[in-house]
């Protein structure tokens, strides 16, 4: 069956109709039929988890399923933060990102200095986070399970919702910060471990859980596969037979530029030979054409979009506290040892991305000290049995990309064994050696002196440089949960 004929509007008029769709239903205005399909992506809520949610929502709004087409609403799965100027502080890429794709406006007369003007009312008017989803229910009197409100959803960037139904039916759960709602997955499009959680899926909605360097990778060819999105050499008119629109080049090449930012950022620009999959390459290989469709506009360079999105995710943790910083990208799992029933609560671990060095993070804290008690807060908030601090940067020594791995294991011997047992099966296929400063020496004694060097007492902490820098999160939190899952 025939897709219903190409989007006709820009993506800000999109977001905004959304908005307005996700709140008249909230009010109880639209009927289940007319109801939206929540596009979620994961709580890190980073720069491929939020453009995959908006390109595929944007592709698919009213388009699919195809025998009953629905309006489809993007989701910033972002439990604390509202959308508006605390958005745009802790995700400056993305920003960046919709600023250099021609995304605020027509794309002719926007300026950077007009985003941060018109901030506000940009991001609140046009984006939905999960604490604003919260927001209008709570003003709506939507609150407990008595009144909970069911909705449909596809995930995006990841494939198990964290709370999941009391009756464990595959595909129906909730989300942190948003308990009153049950979601229904209809479909999903994800590169991480899947997690089983999923339903079948209907051919008529998108599903693929595959490895790849970025999910925006994956949501471009299912929307070509799905003939939501055409390569330029097919979109020679319009539905009704006339010539393309100008309006719909620019937006057509708006919404590619978007697209490629997170698989650039995610692949380092296509140079990680242990990232980049075909299904990279072919997603950039369909978008690049599209990147420069209108000739009334400046050449755009994909090296140079690179290099500006890059440079602000590096530089985005300057005006951070260290509890942002840990929480920016940051996902959490509960996981149970072989040896528990139904009644112990399981390990609960949280893992932390950060692109600066522990020296750098240490320094923002004040010191060693001051950082381990940040830490310890950071756990104890979110009642954390593990605590894992990923880093991934530029070694100021030789500017080699580089990780470490800190593991703190916090007032549970479950715990600690678990990490010990994590370090003995999983150590040399991560390549962990003893950890040195990559990014100066400060501090770094100190660290050691701190850490390293101390008794193994509580809470029970080490440090190392990870020389596999192939190994991302991805691969190290199956490794830790299969660790806690073997004890």
């Amino acid at each position: 069956m025939r897709v219903p004929h190409p989007p006709d509007h820009g993506l800000f008029q999109f977001l905004r109709a959304a908005v307005q769709v996700h709140q008249r239903f909230v009010s109880g205005a639209l009927s289940r039929a007319e109801s939206p399909i929540y596009v979620i992506g994961n709580p890190s809520a980073d720069l491929d988890s939020i453009v995959s949610a908006l390109v595929y929502s944007y592709f698919a709004n009213n388009r699919v399923p195809c025998d009953n087409p629905r309006p489809h609403v993007p989701v910033i799965n972002l439990e604390k933060v509202p959308a508006g100027p605390e958005l745009r502080r802790l995700r400056p890429e993305f920003a960046k990102a919709l600023w250099l794709s021609g995304c605020p406006g027509t794309g002719r007369d926007t300026t950077e200095k007009t985003l941060e003007v018109d901030e506000n009312s940009l991001f609140r008017d046009h984006f939905l986070t999960v604490a604003d989803f919260a927001t209008h229910l709570k003003r709506e009197g939507v609150s407990g399970v008595e009144h909970r409100l069911h909705a449909d959803s596809v995930l995006v960037d990841w494939n198990a919702l964290p709370i999941r139904s009391t009756d464990r039916q595959p595909g129906h759960g909730s989300l942190v910060g948003l308990s009153m709602v049950e979601f229904n997955v209809l479909g999903c499009i994800d590169h991480h471990t899947d997690e089983r959680f999923l339903p079948t899926i209907a051919p008529t909605q998108p599903y693929l859980v595959e490895p790849t360097g970025s999910c925006t990778s994956h949501v471009v060819n299912i929307l070509e596969t799905m003939g939501l999105w055409e390569r330029p050499e097919k979109q020679d008119s319009d539905p009704k037979g006339g010539e393309l629109s100008s309006s719909f080049e620019i937006t057509d090449e708006q919404m590619a530029r978007l697209a490629v930012a997170p698989i650039l950022i995610d692949t380092a620009n296509l140079s990680a030979k242990d990232k980049v999959t075909v299904f990279d390459t072919a997603a950039y290989d369909f978008l690049l054409p599209k990147t420069n469709q209108s000739l009334a506009r400046s050449s755009w360079d994909p090296n140079t979009f690179y290099m500006q999105v890059n440079e602000s995710k590096q530089n985005s943790l300057e005006l951070l506290t260290v509890d942002e910083i840990l929480d920016r990208d940051y996902k959490e799992w509960a996981e149970k040892t072989s040896q528990q029933t139904d009644t112990p609560s399981p390990i609960q671990i949280g893992i932390c991305s950060v692109v600066k060095s522990i020296p750098w993070i240490v320094r923002k804290a004040g010191g060693p000290k001051p950082f381990l008690q940040s830490l310890q807060t950071f756990a104890t908030n979110r009642k954390l049995d593990i605590v894992v601090v990923m880093t991934a940067f530029s070694s100021a020594k030789d500017g080699q990309f580089s990780r470490e791995l800190l593991v703190c294991a916090l007032n549970n011997q479950h715990a600690v064994d678990a990490l010990q047992t994590f370090l003995s099966e999983a150590g040399s296929r991560l390549g962990l050696e003893e950890w040195s400063s990559l990014d100066g020496d400060d501090f770094a004694q100190d660290i050691k002196d701190t850490w390293v060097n101390s008794a193994e007492d509580s809470p029970w902490i080490r440090i190392w440089t990870q020389t596999n820098v192939a190994q991302s999160r991805k691969q190290v939190a199956p490794l830790i949960r299969g660790a806690v899952a073997s004890l």
